[in-house]
């Protein structure tokens, strides 16, 4: 799409429209202030620039006290005219640790909206609010893990991406840590789908959508479920939940491939272990859970499992999706979902994904290759390290460990899962890898977790990206990527070199960097000695 074409695309309905076109007219509150007709009630949400944002709308109804763990209801319906001016409540979660850098850059912590459980809401930008536009839906699921985040912080502000795209953005708020994964069928079978409420959360969005993206310009047949890091495990759970089919016809999946989640049984560890740090139990557990405040459910996780970003002092205990009837299989375990068979998939990784998490930013030669020894043992440390240095003698000992911790965790799971989708026979599959570095803290983060998800919402000014001239190319580069996918089921476009499908022969990948280009396989020698060395089923 060229500039001139997208800019008359993104002026919409709006005051915007009539200020980029030149127009001096006194702004009507209907210009600044549009009203829509959704299938619950209507809504009054706020022009900028051509771009018309409805925030803190509910797509569920409140989920505390006796709806607590239970599956999302529909959201109520109301008279006249409600304001969505303002971001809804964020899920209860506690605050990502400033003890290492990388909180700062991508601040997924830093949320407006306030916090609480009533956080079944969603916020909508678009271009037009025209019925028949049909514009394709970039559905977002945010970041996080299981436990924290939200679709309210800044790098996931839609407005650029409506604009740019001419497409309609969606971000989500849903029920995280105890409140959407615990498990509770062995306390109660009322609520035996109580360990995916979460992902329920996430399938009633989209619901929603389906029922009401058209009013906002959106359709409702040409949606994609993009989510990165925790937004790219759920979207991985997404595709193997049969509620789910139909709702979403492409998906994307950054930095955080699944291919299983655990059972019942695992996940009633720290059912067991969250019941007994409460002084909680016997035939009416659930019930006492329900009546407790939030804050001490909360308080209770963050003792099991530590803050984000910080040591998790039980590493045995699993919070997240199990399986249940809502998600009756792992979703690449063995094999593809055939629920999601013709849904077409990217899937990336950033180069250095794994430096988002350690904090000893003084690394040495001598400190990585002891990281490593613990890794594959002190005999093999020496020649592995060796591996990665002659592919890049200049790599910071720090970021050269977060690009080890990649290849041997995120970024091999993102092979298997691309090597099941491929084997599947159905809807292609993409694979790409970021490899252009952030610029922040003298670039010591290398290409980072997460410094490819400001670039995908066209905002590359995000603390991570920095704004720079590379950035702001790779922007224009991988969101036009992200739309033509949500338009088209194919990412190629103008913007890119042409792009193949990946197969299990080529591996075609598309690496952004200084120069984006297509390479076979690019990390193929480093993922094939993990996966025979440190192969991770999840």
């Amino acid at each position: 799409m060229d500039n001139s074409r997208r800019t008359l695309l993104a002026g919409g309905l709006g005051a915007g429209a009539a200020l980029a076109a030149g127009r001096s007219r006194a702004l009507t509150t209907a210009d600044l202030f549009p009203v829509v007709e959704t299938a619950q009630g209507r809504l009054r949400g706020l022009s900028s620039g051509g771009v018309h944002s409805f925030k803190g709308v509910r797509y569920g109804a409140e989920t505390f006290g006796k709806q607590r763990f239970r599956p999302p209801a529909p959201p109520p319906k109301w008279g006249g005219v409600r304001d969505a001016l303002n971001y809804g409540q964020t899920p209860p979660q506690g605050p990502d640790s400033r003890r290492r850098d990388y909180a700062g850059l991508i601040t997924f912590d830093i949320e407006p909206g306030g916090m609480g459980e009533d956080c079944l809401v969603l916020n909508v930008w678009t271009p037009t609010l025209e019925r028949s536009a049909k514009r394709p839906v970039v559905f977002s699921i945010h970041g996080g893990g299981y436990v924290f985040g939200s679709g309210n912080t800044a790098i996931y502000d839609g407005e650029s991406l409506a604009r740019f795209g001419d497409c309609v953005v969606v971000t989500i708020n849903h029920r995280l840590g105890v409140f959407g994964y615990l498990n509770l069928a062995d306390q109660d079978p009322a609520f035996a789908t109580s360990g995916t409420a979460g992902m329920q959360d996430i399938v009633a969005a989209l619901r929603w959508v389906r029922e009401n993206i058209e009013v906002f310009g959106g359709d409702p047949d040409r949606v994609l479920a993009l989510g990165q890091s925790g937004g790219g495990a759920k979207t991985s759970m997404l595709m193997a939940m049969p509620s789910a089919k139909g709702l979403f016809h492409r998906a994307g999946v950054q930095s955080g491939s699944r291919l299983s989640t655990p059972g019942r049984e695992e996940a009633q560890k720290m059912t067991r272990a969250l019941l007994e740090a409460l002084g909680v139990g016997g035939a009416g557990a659930v019930k006492q859970l329900q009546a407790l405040p939030f804050q001490i459910l909360l308080a209770a996780q963050l003792t099991l499992t530590g803050l984000p970003g910080g040591t998790n002092p039980n590493p045995h205990l699993y919070l997240g999706p199990s399986l249940d009837a809502e998600l009756p299989a792992g979703p690449f375990d063995p094999a593809g979902p055939e629920v999601s068979r013709d849904v077409p998939l990217i899937i990336g990784t950033c180069l250095d994904d794994g430096a988002f998490g350690p904090t000893n930013y003084d690394l040495d030669e001598a400190g990585l290759q002891a990281f490593l020894a613990r890794m594959v043992g002190p005999a093999e440390a020496k020649s592995v390290l060796a591996m990665y240095r002659d592919e890049d003698p200049a790599a910071m000992p720090f970021t050269l460990q977060g690009r080890i911790a990649a290849d041997s965790g995120l970024r091999l799971l993102a092979a298997q899962q691309a090597q099941r989708k491929a084997a599947q026979g159905g809807a292609p599959v993409w694979t790409y890898l970021w490899s252009a570095g952030s610029p922040a803290f003298g670039g010591r983060y290398g290409a980072v977790h997460a410094v490819d998800l400001g670039p995908s919402f066209h905002n590359p000014q995000t603390p991570v990206n920095g704004g720079t001239a590379v950035m702001v190319h790779l922007s224009d580069q991988i969101a036009a990527a992200w739309v033509a996918l949500a338009a088209n089921g194919d990412p190629n476009n103008r913007a890119i070199p042409h792009w193949p499908a990946f197969d299990a022969r080529t591996r075609s990948t598309l690496v952004f960097d200084t120069r984006t280009h297509v390479e076979a396989d690019p990390r193929r020698a480093f993922l094939d000695y993990w996966a025979k060395n440190a192969a991770t089923s999840r």
